[in-house]
């Protein structure tokens, strides 16, 4: 390799002039050698002792997750991945295709160096089951799926092969807990690991009651309400709310039902346990507002109530042409 030599105590100011000039070869190392500095160059250089010795080449740095993989994914592909993280904590959750499978720890490998994360898996199997947990397959990292995400102010413990979590819908439980008011009584029907208590009763003097069949959420939620300081008071239950509500002596200011795909079949439940002017935060997944609007005016209907639809919007897209949902309704008395 072409190099300048230069003594030492020019070093420095030789490299700064080469690399103004765009003189020097930034792909290898410079090289102190004696009482003599060895500087790559592109070509000839002019004023300089020149020399030729072996450098060491530069190890080429990758700046971005494009740059990790374009050697073996084409940009497109790189560009659907890039939507498929779901970050939790130290752990990233990764969707990768079928037809990019075999390239699976690559890609996983490229995920932990520019995440800088702890572990790396891929989504093995939609949520199925009535505790609502997939299929994780570990791809890169340690393989510790417990950890602790951030969101809010509030911390929030789970295993990601045990309880399900979507850190994808942080906006929203933070515009649920905006409009709670100090004071409300509030029961999550499928309540997780505690995203929206926590955040509700970090912020608000709320008593909240919250329910989930997955003995390994409530268990979560239990060592989450000792890691956050609240100043409001969250009860926890395990079991179906179907079940469970059977024992609860009162009624709610509000009723979260955050289970998309199964909400619309317990909301004869929530319209039996609201209070006269209270509100039902109510999710499914659909292609429009019209249904969710349906089944809970149906179900007021049904139970001789009124409902006011407050709010509607699209929390976030699960599929082409298919929406995660909320519409906020105020129930009261006929």
């Amino acid at each position: 390799m072409k190099c300048v030599k230069v003594p030492l105590r020019q070093l420095n100011d030789t490299r700064i002039k080469l690399m103004e000039k765009g003189q020097m070869n930034m792909d290898y190392r410079i090289k102190a050698l004696d009482e003599f500095g060895y500087i790559p160059i592109n070509g000839d250089v002019e004023g300089y002792e020149i020399e030729d010795i072996e450098l060491e080449p530069m190890k080429k740095v990758a700046h971005n997750f494009s740059e990790l993989l374009e050697d073996e994914l084409s940009s497109e592909e790189i560009e659907n991945l890039k939507t498929s993280f779901d970050t939790i904590g130290d752990i990233v959750i990764l969707e990768i295709p079928e037809e990019l499978e075999d390239k699976k720890y690559k890609i996983g490998d490229a995920a932990l160096k520019f995440t800088k994360r702890k572990a790396i898996y891929m989504k093995k199997s939609a949520i199925k089951g009535t505790i609502r947990i997939r299929d994780l397959e570990f791809l890169s990292g340690v393989d510790d799926s417990v950890t602790i995400h951030k969101e809010h102010g509030a911390r929030l413990k789970l295993d990601v092969r045990e309880v399900y979590f979507s850190p994808r819908l942080a906006t929203e439980r933070l515009r649920v807990s905006e409009s709670v008011r100090d004071g409300e009584k509030i029961l999550d029907m499928f309540c997780g690991i505690g995203p929206f208590p926590i955040v509700i009763a970090k912020n608000k003097k709320v008593d909240i009651t919250a329910v989930d069949i997955n003995p390994e959420a409530i268990k979560y939620l239990e060592e989450n309400i000792g890691l956050n300081k609240l100043n409001g008071t969250i009860e926890c239950h395990c079991g179906d709310i179907r079940e469970v509500s059977k024992q609860f002596k009162t009624k709610f200011d509000r009723i979260i039902m955050n289970l998309p795909g199964l909400a619309y079949t317990f909301l004869d439940v929530a319209v039996d346990l609201i209070e006269d002017g209270g509100t039902i935060n109510y999710y499914e997944f659909s292609d429009s507002y019209e249904q969710g609007i349906k089944r809970l005016s149906d179900a007021c209907r049904n139970a001789k109530k009124n409902v006011e639809i407050i709010n509607t919007r699209k929390v976030k897209s699960t599929s082409p042409g298919e929406w995660h949902v909320a519409i906020d309704g105020k129930i009261s008395e006929k």
